[in-house]
């Protein structure tokens, strides 16, 4: 009797080892996939993580890492930003007008706009949505179901807090030295050297 549970508890160790080693295997791989849907957007006042929502917006959320990893979001302006709302950014312009050239078709959801969460402006035509993006201050439910959601500020928010406001009477316009985003980058490809 003894022999046999030696032998049982000898197995139980080895199956126990196998699982472990098996969940050590996918570890590094959980781990890239999770920081391929991460953000991080460093303001002049620190790092905004963003999580991004593949599952709500797929096309959005593939846009958005296609110019992330250009650079083309670094250096740019928050030119629209009115307090308790939303701050706007994402036009190379600067004005509000101009983009990457390359529009989307809408992915709109049931989740709701509210602090935090990431979501694409546009023109009057649902299908207008470019490169420009906003973060919302507060809840604004006007928005829901309009625009499309793809991200979430996970830390950081009190940075966003951070960007300079805009004026009421010019619908949030940015007079004098607007904020910038210093670098905007997939979080999987932090600390690579740019090819």
């Amino acid at each position: 009797m003894t022999k046999l549970l030696a032998r049982l508890l000898i197995a139980a160790a080895a199956l126990i080892g196998v699982s472990a080693f098996a969940a050590d295997a996918t570890a590094p791989a959980a781990a890239k996939s999770e920081l391929e849907n991460k953000l991080y957007l460093d303001l002049p006042a620190g790092r905004v993580v963003i999580a991004l929502r593949p599952d709500l917006a797929p096309k959005h959320v593939a846009r958005i890492k296609e110019l992330t990893r250009k650079g083309f979001y670094d250096g740019l302006k928050f030119h629209r930003v009115i307090d308790g709302f939303m701050a706007q950014t994402g036009d190379p312009t600067g004005t509000g007008g101009g983009g990457s050239g390359k529009t989307l078709p809408p992915e709109f959801s049931s989740e709701l706009h509210v602090r935090g969460v990431l979501s694409m402006a546009r023109a009057q035509p649902v299908d207008s949505a470019d490169s420009q993006f906003f973060i919302m201050f507060g809840p604004a439910p006007s928005l829901d179901g309009k625009y499309t959601i793809w991200g979430q500020v996970e830390s950081g928010m009190e940075f966003v807090d951070a960007i300079k406001k805009g004026v009421a009477y010019d619908n949030g316009a940015v007079l004098g030295e607007p904020t910038k985003i210093v670098k905007m980058q997939v979080a999987a490809d932090a600390g690579k050297k740019a090819k």
